[in-house]
């Protein structure tokens, strides 16, 4: 099969689709990568390393898609890529659907295969998912830290405190991947954590493998409106596969914060959790809204591409070596997990979540492999 690899172009996205390690996998599979001129180098991975294991060096982007049966990107194409997309065209990245009515209609037209890393589901979890919540719940707590200081126009507490001083205190909305690795991160760093999921079977789960500094508790609606009027950085780590994010915090609740508290939005791919955020960028990564600061970066991961490239390349090869060895379409009947990617098909679309969250009509992926 013939791969390409774009270089990303959303703004500030400086992580790239494949590691040479990666592909090298794939071309000692059978298969050829045509990797953009360019691709890896804010990655820390140079042309040189990509032609040195056997991949193409492609000047533009238009031949990248023009030659490649399959495209393997990280983030969702933007509008300049509308075009470039060929009709069958198998394309493997994050497309998150179900907050962007633009983006999936575009795809739609398009007549291309859309499979999402974000919806590929194995023995009840994402495993393609998971790396870059691991970086983006790490990142959460990095970042409300700092915007915690008071040049950043937040309250002016140390994470962790000083001695014979409090800690800050930290409320983690999610119990999942990215919310543990906040919580952690927070922990480790001295402050007082209280972790919120529904989930009971998990709560317990945190309990035992939680440092004494971090409290799980049961969420709902009155105790998440009594935790913010208390919490100096609040985390909000809610997915729900394939859908929009649930409004865990209104626009009500901000009035009952203290002044330059932190909101650090990890939901905002999927549309947010929090009422009033908007998306940012890394360039302008916050907005103050009724003295509030918002953290709501669309690609949070892409601030430290090194890591996020090589953890998400490890987490996607296998994928893309059965997607490349069988085709789109054996590989989707044989392997659940990838059947379960399948959002958009040839125009229709094919994962309920996205079809019920834009009111689309939705049909069974079984349909188009079969």
């Amino acid at each position: 099969m013939k791969i390409g690899v774009p270089k990303e172009i959303k703004p500030q996205e400086a992580r790239v689709g494949l590691t040479p390690a990666g592909a090298l996998a794939l071309i000692q599979s059978g298969h050829s990568v045509e990797v953009q001129k360019g691709a890896g180098v804010l990655s820390g991975f140079s042309d040189h390393l990509y032609s040195s294991v056997g991949c193409n060096i492609i000047n533009s982007i238009e031949d990248v898609y023009k030659n490649s049966e399959m495209i393997i990107k990280v983030k969702e194409p933007i509008f300049s890529e509308y075009s470039l997309i060929q009709s069958n065209q198998l394309l493997f990245t994050y497309f998150h659907f179900a907050s962007s009515e633009k983006l999936t209609k575009a795809m739609i037209k398009t007549n291309a295969v859309c499979l999402a890393y974000e919806t590929v589901e194995e023995n009840g979890k994402l495993p393609l998912l998971i790396p870059m919540s691991e970086v983006a719940g790490r990142m959460a707590t990095q970042e409300g830290a700092k915007y915690l200081e008071k040049p950043q126009g937040g309250f002016g507490i140390l994470l962790g405190g000083v001695t014979g001083v409090k800690p800050a205190n930290v409320m983690v909305i999610g119990g999942g991947v990215a919310g543990t690795e906040a919580a952690i991160m927070a922990a480790g760093l001295g402050a007082n954590v209280t972790i919120l999921d529904t989930n009971l079977n998990r709560l317990k789960e945190l309990e035992s493998i939680m440092p004494a500094n971090v409290t799980p508790i049961y969420s709902n609606s009155l105790t998440i409106e009594e935790e913010v009027k208390k919490s100096h950085l609040i985390i909000g780590t809610v997915l729900i596969p394939g859908s929009k994010a649930p409004k865990l915090v209104n626009r009500d609740m901000l009035s009952k914060m203290m002044p330059g508290t932190v909101l650090v939005d990890v939901a905002i791919d999927q549309g947010g959790c929090f009422e009033t955020s908007v998306p940012t960028t890394h360039d302008n990564p916050t907005v103050i809204i009724d003295g509030i600061i918002h953290y709501a970066v669309t690609n949070m991961p892409g601030a430290v591409p090194n890591t996020s490239t090589t953890a998400l390349t490890n987490a996607t090869l296998s994928y893309a070596i059965q997607l490349a060895d069988k085709g789109w379409k054996k590989a989707c009947k044989d392997n659940q997990a990838l059947l379960k990617g399948l959002n958009i098909v040839n125009g229709k679309v094919t994962y309920k979540e996205v079809a019920v969250a834009l009111n689309l009509d939705f049909v069974n992926p079984l349909k188009h492999i079969n």
